[in-house]
């Protein structure tokens, strides 16, 4: 059954898809630096009072550090790995996740990105120095590195052994050649973010990366009628107001869209409330676990308070480890 997990790893993204295939596709990481140091935190968490679906729920407090989640939900390898994009939220314990996963594929971007620690900082660089040396070593160096533009088709992401199209149904709607050029002289790197389209029994995820705003021109311009009326959208740039445009989202039209975390001030919440369109924070529902393999596709949360605001007869799934939200509609 293909399972989408969105992980609540403080201020970062990390996502995971388990494919019909059994292979399993992670995008991006955070948090992974201190195995098992907060997982049985977060498993026990429960938040304040509430009253309904609004207010803080308080779950930034308590993430998950993906290492101890995946093992928790049978994960022992990764197919691929796909970094988005050269930012430290998005790279934050790398080194100990590859050395704990050993992905076969590392997806990354042709950036030219340099990082100066010699300043404090929350990041560790001996993650950056990992990722540095994959990025720039031999693309047959173990895991396979493959740098993979807009459109690309290739065995095992979107075809089948014999070339036809299938695979694990990932589609890579950016970055271009131009968008990575671009990136390099301008020294912003968000938009040189891959943005993936995850298709699977008839439903269009869409991981948006920190993707900005010529990202989302490229896209709309080439792959209009691909994310017209998206089942589910991983925010761009965890969902914070970034000083972009959001015209995409007239598009999109997302039936149902995941934000990380921030304070209340940083996200993009008019955007989205201006549209009518749904969307669920780290901050209210912990992790969130999509069951894709159904007409409908079924939304679980690790935190009980927040499904049982949203859910007065949810119920806690052992194989998914979180408790039922309700169908994505």
């Amino acid at each position: 059954m293909p399972t989408i997990h969105y992980l609540n790893v403080l201020d970062g993204d990390c996502s995971a898809i388990q494919h019909y295939s059994g292979h399993v596709t992670v995008i991006d990481v955070c948090n992974a630096r201190k195995e098992n140091a907060l997982l049985e935190k977060v498993m026990a968490s429960r938040a304040a009072e509430e009253k309904g679906l609004t207010g803080n729920f308080n779950q930034k407090r308590y993430p998950v550090n993906p290492i101890s989640y995946f093992k928790s939900h049978g994960i022992t390898s990764v197919f691929r790995f796909i970094a988005t994009h050269p930012d430290m939220d998005h790279l934050d314990g790398f080194k100990l996740f590859c050395q704990t996963f050993e992905p076969a594929n590392f997806w990354d971007t042709d950036n030219q990105e340099e990082k100066d620690f010699s300043e404090e900082t929350k990041y560790d660089e001996a993650d950056w120095l990992f990722y540095k040396k994959l990025r720039d070593s031999n693309p047959e160096t173990n895991p396979k590195r493959l740098t993979l533009y807009a459109d690309a088709r290739g065995k095992y992401y979107n075809e089948d052994e014999n070339g036809k199209a299938g695979g694990d149904g990932i589609h890579i709607l950016a970055p271009t050649e131009e968008l990575i050029s671009a990136a390099n002289e301008s020294k912003d790197y968000n938009d040189c973010s891959y943005v993936i389209l995850y298709m699977t029994d008839g439903h269009r995820i869409l991981f948006g990366g920190d993707s900005h705003d010529k990202t989302w021109e490229h896209i709309l311009s080439k792959h209009k009628a691909d994310v017209k009326n998206v089942d589910l959208l991983i925010a761009p740039h965890h969902g914070r107001a970034s000083k972009r445009s959001y015209e995409f989202l007239d598009v999109l039209k997302p039936k149902m869209t995941f934000f990380g975390n921030a304070k209340s001030e940083h996200l993009a919440y008019s955007a989205w409330n201006y549209r009518s369109l749904p969307f669920i924070t780290n901050n209210q529902a912990g992790c969130m676990v999509v069951d894709a393999g159904e007409d409908l596709m079924d939304l679980y949360v690790t935190n009980e308070r927040f499904a049982r605001a949203a859910n007065s007869s949810t119920f806690y799934s052992n194989s998914h480890k979180a408790y039922y939200y309700g169908p994505i509609l």
